[in-house]
């Protein structure tokens, strides 16, 4: 049994079903004491400072990590700087797997990638197809955490975004974490409903800022989607393993993205849509579509490092949440 690194939501099924350990390094790099220290480390190897903190972080991460000794990593469908990434790690004795989502989400590529991942990994995708549905009871269980945040308003957007984000690799424990979700989610359905007058969506990537949701909260408002963290729980499970991550919105275009946020903007009754971008990221371009193709009002934030949101941004999202509330007097 290995810990095998993924530098963003993969297949997990396949790493379950081979024996193995996900372990999602966004999240070990996030939520470590040394994280300044991973990006430093980083740096002094010769990363540039405009490289994404996240990509820096995963290497400085791995090089604290020598029983990680193989990752997956997603050279199309996430950042496009995973590639260089795999070469400097390949100097330092790891070994990557590629896997690709293609573009325009062809079913038969998608299932090729799956195959081989499967056969790197020593296993097949019938078995991957048998802990595909070993793994719907707690998929089933935190469809229920979202709906008890959006639906009955009884779970904050920074629990959501919390458990959701682990999704991608369930904290490298399957078993431990269903279980304390379980019982979240029994305490969090006696709570009484949380009163915000003005509803948000958070979309892009999850935010290397800490205190972005408690902002949120104490201004008033609540975040009642968390885009991307709610597609590593796989919302979208009917037909096979192949079908699901075709269904899985983040790593295709950003039109087929922008139709699942559409859909939820209306089902969930949001009034405004918190845009996060990472800085020196690809898909910061994209915020110009999405403030085209969106009906209602976006605020776009940046973050660079893991830290606190700093005064100016804190400004900006007190003045976009006011601006809502004066659009949508209770």
């Amino acid at each position: 049994m290995q810990r095998i690194g993924i530098t963003t939501t993969v297949p997990s099924e396949v790493i379950l079903a081979s024996g193995n350990i996900p372990v999602d390094l966004n999240n070990i790099f996030i939520t470590s004491a040394n994280r300044g220290d991973y990006i430093a480390a980083a740096e002094r190897d010769g990363y540039p400072r405009n490289v994404c903190g996240w990509i820096k972080g995963i290497y400085g991460c791995l090089r604290d990590k020598p029983d990680i000794h193989t990752i997956v990593a997603v050279t199309q469908g996430d950042c496009s700087n995973t590639h260089a990434l795999m070469e400097t790690l390949e100097i330092e004795g790891v070994r990557s797997i590629p896997f690709a989502y293609p573009y325009n989400r062809d079913k038969r590529l998608l299932k090729e990638e799956i195959e081989r991942l499967a056969s790197e990994l020593g296993t097949d995708m019938e078995s991957a197809e048998d802990m595909r549905e070993n793994l719907e009871p707690v998929r089933k269980m935190l469809d229920r955490l979202d709906e008890l945040t959006w639906k009955e308003n009884r779970i904050t957007g920074g629990e959501n975004h919390t458990w959701l984000v682990s999704s991608s690799d369930f904290n490298s424990d399957v078993r431990k974490y269903s279980g304390e979700l379980a019982s979240f989610l029994d305490a969090a359905a006696g709570r009484e409903p949380i009163v915000r007058s003005i509803r948000l969506a958070y979309i892009g990537v999850p935010p290397i800022l800490d205190d972005l949701y408690d902002i949120i909260d104490e201004l008033g408002a609540c975040v009642v989607l968390n885009e991307v963290q709610r597609q590593f729980s796989m919302p979208e499970r009917s037909g096979d393993i192949v079908e699901q991550y075709l269904a899985y919105t983040y790593p295709y275009s950003i039109f087929h993205r922008l139709r699942y946020i559409a859909k939820e903007i209306e089902k969930r009754e949001i009034h405004g849509v918190v845009h996060y971008v990472q800085s020196f990221c690809h898909r910061h371009i994209e915020d110009l579509i999405v403030r085209k193709k969106l009906d209602v009002p976006v605020l776009t934030i940046e973050g660079e490092a893991p830290g606190d949101v700093d005064a100016r941004t804190k400004i900006r999202i007190q003045a976009f949440i006011e601006m809502l509330a004066s659009l949508n007097p209770v």
